[in-house]
C-alpha cells in the first residue's frame, strides 16, 4: 500500500497573493540607496588608482632601461667581459650590493641627479671572483643622451679592494 501512495503524484500548492508587486520604496530610501552606491563606486575607483600606481612603479623598476636595477646588470656584464677585470679577480665573476641587516646584498647604491639640464646617475656595487679574500669596488656613471633620452656610460672603474691596490678602467667616455 505505500508502494502505491509513493506512485500516485501529490499535487502541489504554491501561496500568492492575487496582486504580489515588489514594495515601492520611498524617496529618502531611494536617496540613501544612490549614495551607498556612490560610496561603493568611489571605493572602487580609488583601489583602481592605487593599482594603477602600484603597476606602474614596479614596471618603471624593474623593466625601464634607466632603472638602477639594469644599469647594474649592464655594468656588471661589461665588468664580465673585460679581460683585465678576469684576470685580476678570475671567473665566475659575481657582483652584488650593499650588505643590509639581514645580510642580503641586493639594493645596488645609486644617486640620481641633474648637471647642466641632464639627468645623470651614480652607482656603486662590488664584485668578487673566484680568487680568495679578493674583492672589488665598481663606480660607474651614467649621463643621459639628449637626443634618444636614454642613459649612456660615462665610465665604468673597478677598485681592488685589497693589497696591492690598484683601479681598472673598464670604460671611460668623459
Amino acid at each position: 500500500m505505500n508502494k502505491e501512495r509513493s506512485k500516485e503524484k501529490v499535487p502541489q500548492v504554491s501561496v500568492s497573493g492575487p496582486h504580489a508587486s515588489p514594495p515601492v520604496a520611498s524617496a529618502a530610501q531611494k536617496v540613501k540607496q544612490a549614495g551607498k552606491d556612490f560610496t561603493y563606486l568611489i571605493v572602487v575607483v580609488i583601489g583602481i588608482g592605487v593599482t594603477g600606481g602600484l603597476l606602474y612603479v614596479v614596471f618603471k623598476e624593474l623593466f625601464s632601461s634607466s632603472s638602477p636595477s639594469k644599469i647594474y646588470g649592464k655594468a656588471l656584464e661589461k665588468c664580465r667581459a673585460h679581460p683585465e677585470v678576469i684576470g685580476a679577480f678570475g671567473e665566475p665573476i659575481k657582483g652584488y650590493g650593499e650588505t643590509t641587516r639581514r645580510g642580503r646584498r641586493q639594493q645596488v647604491s645609486h644617486v640620481e641627479y641633474i648637471k647642466d639640464g641632464l639627468k645623470h646617475m651614480r652607482l656603486k656595487f662590488y664584485i668578487e671572483g673566484s680568487e680568495p679574500r679578493l674583492q672589488g669596488t665598481v663606480h660607474t656613471e651614467m649621463k643621459e643622451n639628449p637626443e634618444s633620452g636614454k642613459y649612456e656610460f660615462r665610465y665604468i672603474f673597478v677598485d681592488i679592494d685589497t693589497y696591492p691596490r690598484r683601479t681598472i678602467v673598464v670604460e671611460d667616455n668623459r
